[in-house]
């Protein structure tokens, strides 16, 4: 497993900047999450990492390597070794759960039938839906679903995971049951992970660390408990669930800037 960094890492969508200058770590058996308002940056940070879109400026590097600089070949290799658990769940329908869980495996690798079935059970056992290969996702509740989109991103074993908005939708228990998921996964698979949440207590039962973007920057990084002690009002009212701040309340580097 390698350590995974974005280092200052510029983007921009026509006018917009929505990344300007961020660096971040996401090492290797930890949960990393990311937070901030709407339009900071969060799942541009996600794309960056899957090779959907490239930076402006700056580098991606997984271990000692810019994987900035493959062609299009080297990076889908790169996907190989990651999983994405999609907002969603983005299960097809007219599949049944072992197909969706199997589908990468069918689509990008010669494995034999029977190793396949083998490790999909595997896999569905892991978020405890061991013998439901041959239920439809429309036959699931929704933390269910979910939980057969985590099987599915961990079936080639990757060394970073990807989640976006993972307990979205869901009501408290389901969501407990997702967070409990993810930090299991991430102990026993040794992958970076990488989850972007607005939902206070994803936020608070899975991170190792918390990073916050505002308005294309990293505002401020640490543990839950630093955090949580932030002097930051835009850190700490985000952190309690406040609504958003007027221009009195805004960061103190903005304020700085300002003046």
């Amino acid at each position: 497993m390698k350590n995974v960094t974005l280092d200052r890492i510029s983007k921009a969508f026509g006018p917009k900047q929505v990344l300007k200058g961020v660096s971040m770590d996401f090492p290797p058996g930890k949960i990393s999450v990311i937070i901030g308002p709407s339009g900071c940056g969060k799942s541009t940070v996600l794309r960056l990492l899957l090779g959907l879109i490239p930076p402006d400026d700056g580098a991606i590097f997984v271990g000692e390597q810019d994987v900035t600089r493959f062609n299009s070949l080297e990076w889908q290799r790169m996907r190989e070794s990651m999983g994405m658990v999609f907002q969603s769940g983005a299960l097809f329908d007219s599949m049944t759960v072992g197909e969706n869980v199997s589908f990468v495996l069918r689509e990008h690798t010669r494995m034999p039938a029977e190793d396949m079935a083998r490790l999909v059970s595997e896999k569905l056992a892991v978020v405890g839906l061991a013998g439901t290969e041959n239920l439809y996702p429309t036959e699931l509740s929704g933390g269910m679903q979910k939980r057969v989109a985590i099987a599915r991103a961990i079936v080639r074993n990757p060394s970073l995971i990807l989640y976006d908005e993972p307990t979205t939708g869901l009501d408290p228990a389901t969501s407990t049951i997702i967070e409990d998921l993810i930090v299991r996964v991430s102990k026993e698979s040794g992958a970076a992970s990488v989850v972007v949440t607005h939902q206070l207590s994803t936020i608070f039962r899975t991170a190792d660390r918390i990073t916050m973007l505002h308005q294309g920057r990293v505002l401020e990084s640490g543990t839950p408990e630093e955090m949580k002690e932030s002097p930051e009002p835009m850190v700490s009212g985000f952190l309690r669930g406040e609504p958003h701040y007027d221009a009195a309340n805004a960061p103190r580097a903005q304020r700085e800037d300002e003046r």
